[in-house]
Order: structure tokens, then sequence, then C-alpha cells
């Protein structure tokens, strides 16, 4: 049973990388018992020799250093874990370009200081910057949260693609970190993806959109309308009312409208003029 194209259980992903770890082991117990010098099987760069490592240097792991082999088991356990669980159709491919790219970048840009590069170290570089990327290219919630959890998990191994520390093949981090960036480029448009918005597949078959925000505003005037209805009352009047109602003033002269009301100052009367004296 599946949930968002992810299973539910699982261990089952972790069986190809526990068949892969369990033949290092075998490989690591053999350099034991034979004398042949196991490590000149892996990549010596820009050499003819050293071509035939590109594919069997993540099987060779020092001799004397079983750290190095553990370290690198457990890693490998946990990422290809994660991978094949939410990567499941695209698992195998990364893995091979991967384990092949990491080494073929090795064995050409590196400079050539007579040493052997071995260990599995390029290929889970390879896979912890494919998972980290692609939750970032992708934009898909549930491998955005494994990107963080790789994160979490192996961000430290960050400094490892450094010349920090000369017996460390700081080259075979740095092919195999590019080689996964590389990938989950590549890889991008490949299952799984985020499923598509309603409104997306309308946009791609051409159907324009529903405005819910202009529909929610109507919804909300009509609301307030019903709510609080705006009621105008209209009086009418009859004619012979209005004229009833304002009778019409008469202008008298002598007492005529003050200024204010827009009429004319009433003439006043110029008392007669007294008569001259007679004359005796």
């Amino acid at each position: 049973m599946k949930k968002h194209g992810f299973d539910t259980v699982l261990w089952p992903s972790a069986l190809p990388g526990s068949v892969i770890i369990l033949f290092l082991w075998l490989i690591q117990w053999a350099q034991h018992l034979y004398a042949f010098p196991f490590y000149k099987l892996g990549v010596l760069p820009q050499t003819l020799e050293g071509l035939k490592g590109i594919f069997l240097m993540p099987f060779i792991h020092d001799k004397n250093d079983l750290n190095h082999l553990l370290n690198n088991s457990i890693a490998f356990l946990v990422l290809s874990t994660l991978l094949i669980y939410a990567y499941r159709k695209l698992a195998l491919p990364v893995l091979l370009a991967g384990w092949i790219f990491g080494g073929f970048f090795v064995w050409l840009f590196a400079e050539n200081h007579s040493a052997y590069h071995i260990g599995l170290s390029g290929l889970i570089y390879s896979l912890v910057s494919f998972l980290f990327f692609s939750g970032v290219f992708r934009r898909y919630f549930p491998l955005q949260a494994l990107s963080l959890l790789v994160v979490f998990l192996y961000g430290s191994t960050l400094w490892g693609i450094f010349p920090i520390e000369p017996k460390i093949s700081w080259e075979g981090h740095l092919s195999g970190f590019l080689s996964g960036i590389v990938l989950a480029f590549v890889f991008r448009n490949r299952s799984p993806q985020r499923p598509k918005y309603q409104y997306e597949i309308e946009q791609e078959m051409g159907i324009e959109p529903p405005d819910l925000e202009g529909e929610w505003l109507k919804k909300m005037q009509a609301m307030e309308e019903n709510q609080n209805p705006l009621i105008i009352n209209y009086h009418f009047l009859p004619k012979n009312t209005v004229a009833q109602a304002s009778p019409p003033v008469e202008n008298n002269p002598s007492t005529g409208p003050y200024p204010d009301q827009g009429g004319s100052n009433p003439i006043p009367e110029t008392p007669p003029s007294p008569s001259p004296p007679l004359e005796e």
C-alpha cells in the first residue's frame, strides 16, 4: 500500500544496500587472506593502469583501517535506503551514474602523486548531494523534508571536499559531490513530482480561473444591503397646498421690505420748508 507515492514500509528499501555492504566486507576479509595488492585496483589519476579503478575503486578500502569501511558501510546503508525509498525508479540510474562519473572525474582531474584512490566515499558524497539538491529542485514537501534529514545527518561531511587532511582523497569527495548535483538537475523532471493543484491544471488547459475574490466581494455587499437596507421616503405636495402655505406678501412703499429681504429702502418724506417772512 502506498501513500503519496511512497512505500509505507522502509526496510525493503535497505536490502540492495545491505547486499553491497556484505560484498564489501567479503573483499575486506579477502585482503587479509591473500597477498594480492588490492589497493592497486583503485584509481591512479591520468594513467591507463588507473582506468580500471573507475569501476573497482568503491569496493576497495584500507586493509589496516576497519573504521574506514565501517563508517562508509553505515553511511551507504542509510543513504541508499533513503534513495530507494523516495526515488525507486531513479535509484539504479543514480547509483550507477554516481559510481562511474565520480571515479571518472577523479581519474581525469586529480593530480597524480603515485597514490591510488580507493573507497566508497565518492559514491556516498554523490548520494548526499543528490538527495539534498533533488528535494530543492523539485519543491515537493516530502522530498524537501528528506533533504533536511540528509543535512542533519551528513551536513558536516561537506568539509571533506576541501584539501584539509593529506591522506584523504578530497578529489574523490568533490567529484562525487559534483556528480550528485548534476544528476539531481538532470533527473529533476522525473518522478516523483509535486502533485499539481486544480488551478495549475486549468491554466495548462487554457481555462481561466474564476474570480473568487470578486464573487466574495459581491456576496459581502449583498449581505450588508440585506442587513442595513437603504430606505428613501419621498413626500409629494399638491400645488394648491403649496400656494396656501405661502400667501403673497404686498409690498408697501412706506413699510417696504428690509434691505436684508432683498427690497429697496423706503424714500423718506421731505418736510415742507418754512415760508419766508413778510416785509412790512
